[in-house]
Parts: structure tokens; sequence; C-alpha cells
């Protein structure tokens, strides 16, 4: 055999490596672009619902419906040529977002999956900062107007039509909330010192006022205890992906703190998958799949509660499922992407070399 017809080994074992290293690369960047897209999908629903709702777009169940896709049953009125048209707007909407997806993967493809997994933890911090400012802001405004009406000297200051448009869940809605809402979210842009700490002792502060005034004062209002349901409510539902990104949540398990570090990455990977982004998915998509879903629709009609005067929030305690769960599955999608760098040893986070 000449030196020709040797076969190098070292040039096989590179070739195998370059290969195994081509294709684990390749599927880092399917992770990232799963993530991303999970992100873009879920803002493009919460965009196309707004269209459904307020500007009676048909959506794509009504699309499907149309041509009886899926076995969905056919519509009794089908859709006329501007409403096809939206449907295939939207439809074709969500395509673009997982297209957008991979060009921002592909351009980014040098990227570090601990980036990512930051700038998708920031971007959950700055929606729970915004809610926080909507719920105390409405909170304050809200118990002031109602505070006002049940004494009857709202209409000495602003006069007895606007007393009469604020008692209205629409326009109080469309005029004080909405104006407010955007207002939070620019002073969540510029304001990032946000503690839940200090809603905790708003809720306290708001018990405190009804305990004193009932027991002091003998004066008790339908809206003093609103207002600390509205409190308590966005507490416990806005800290949930505060409370993940610092990783405290009580895990109830005998296992899982008896799990290497490796062991741990994989089952929050796993656990991400199976259960934290399909509960977050189901929440929106039970709620808010048309106008009589259940968060849709209080929204829809600006429901308050029975109680005369007071604070006309609680539609939007309904609506804080839905930051919930947009909160929950962008921090979910920045968990997965942090976990999945552990595997691979990026740094930064929980050094697994050397643990199985």
């Amino acid at each position: 055999m000449s030196a020709a017809d040797t076969i190098d080994t070292n040039d096989l074992s590179n070739t195998a490596m370059e290969k195994d290293a081509s294709g684990h690369k390749t599927i880092i960047l399917l992770i990232r672009v799963f993530a991303v897209s999970i992100i873009t999908i879920m803002l493009l629903f919460l965009i196309n619902n707004y269209l459904n709702l307020w500007w009676q777009w048909p959506g794509l169940p009504s699309l499907f419906s149309h041509y009886g896709w899926f076995g969905l049953e056919a519509l009794r009125t089908p859709l006329e040529g501007g409403q096809i048209m939206k449907g295939w707007l939207q439809l074709l909407s969500y395509i673009g977002a997982v297209a957008l997806a991979g060009l921002y993967v592909f351009w980014t493809h040098k990227r570090p999956l601990r980036a990512d997994a930051a700038l998708l933890s920031r971007f959950a911090a700055y929606i729970i900062r915004t809610a926080f400012w909507i719920v105390l802001m409405i909170g304050l405004v809200d118990i002031l107007i109602s505070f006002l009406r049940v004494e009857n000297l709202l209409a000495s200051l602003v006069g007895d039509n606007l007393t009469e448009a604020l008692g209205r869940p629409h326009f109080r809605g469309m005029y004080v909330h909405f104006p407010l809402i955007l207002l939070s979210f620019v002073i969540a842009w510029f304001n990032k010192s946000l503690g839940f700490t200090w809603l905790a002792f708003l809720v306290v502060l708001a018990e405190f006022q009804i305990v004193i005034s009932r027991f002091v004062f003998s004066y008790e209002q339908p809206f003093m205890g609103d207002l600390v349901r509205f409190w308590y409510a966005a507490l416990f539902l806005f800290a949930s992906a505060y409370t993940l990104a610092h990783e405290g949540h009580v895990r109830v398990d005998v296992l899982y703190s008896r799990f290497r570090k490796r062991s741990k990455a994989w089952s929050n990977t796993v656990g991400t998958l199976l259960l934290g982004l399909p509960l977050g998915w189901i929440i929106l998509v039970t709620g808010m799949w048309d106008k009589t879903s259940s968060i849709n629709s209080p929204i829809y009609s600006f429901e308050v509660s029975q109680s005369g005067y007071g604070l006309y929030v609680k539609y939007l305690m309904v609506g804080f499922l839905a930051v919930y769960a947009v909160s929950m599955i962008i921090q979910f999608s920045s968990y997965l992407l942090d976990k999945v760098a552990d595997l691979r040893q990026e740094p930064g986070g929980d050094q697994l070399a050397g643990k199985s």
C-alpha cells in the first residue's frame, strides 16, 4: 500500500467533530427561533385579538370555518371579500412572525443564549412595571371619583353632564382608564426601580384605612373594599413572572432538591416546554378566542361590579389574567434559553462541568 492510500484517522476525527459542532449549532439556532417565535406569535395574537374585538376583523377561527378547514363547521353567513382579505392578512401575519424570528436569529447567529434570555426577561419586567403603574394610578383616581360621587361633591367640581358620564363604565374606561394605561407605559419605560414590596405595602394601607374608617368613623363604602381586591389581585398575578425570574416560587416536591445541577437544568427545560409555556397559552387562547370568551367578554363590555358606587375596575381585574399569561410566557421563554445555556456551559450561569 502506498503512502497516498493511507487513511489519516486524524482527518476523520476532525471531520466528525466538525459535523457534530455544526449539528449542535443548528439545534441551538432552532431553539432560539422557537423561543423568539413564541414571543412574536403571542404579540400578533394580542394585536389580532384587538382587531377582532374592536374593529370587527374576522379572525382565524372564522377564516378556517369559512373554508371548512380542520373540520370546523361552516359559517352561517359566509365571509365577504373584504373580510376574507382581512382574514388572510391575519393568517399571513402569523407566518410573518415566525419568519421575522428566523431572520432575527440568522442575523444574530453568534449571539449567546443568555443575551436573548436577558432581553426577554427585561421585556417581561417592563410589562410588569407597566401593570404596576396602571393599577396604582387607576386605583387612586377611581377611588377619588367614586368618593366624590357618593358624597355628591363631583357635580360641583366637573358639572352635572360630566358627572353623569363618569357614572357610565364605558365613558370612564375610555376617557379615564385608557389614558392612564398609556401614561403607565411611558412611566415604566423610564422608571425601572419597581419593587413588589411597594404593592404589598399599598394593599396593607388600603386595608388599614378600611379598619380606621369603619371602627373609628363608622364610615364604609363599596369602593373601599374594591380597592383592596384590585391591588391584591394585581400583587398575586403580576409578581409571578418576577418571582420566576428570581427562583422564588416554592417547589412542592421531594426529588428536585436532590438533583444534580445538570439534572435540574434538564428538569426545568422539560417542565418549561410541557407545563409552563402551555399553561400561559391555554389562558390566552381560552380567554381570548372570541368575544364571548372569559377575558374578552368583560373587557369588551367594561364590566363592573353590582355595588352601586364601587370602583369601575372589574373588567381590568379580568385583564390581569392576560397580563399574567403574557408575562409568564415571556419569562418562561427566557427561562428556557437560560437553562439550555446552562446545559451548554455558557458563561454567566450555573457551571455544570463535571456534573451528571
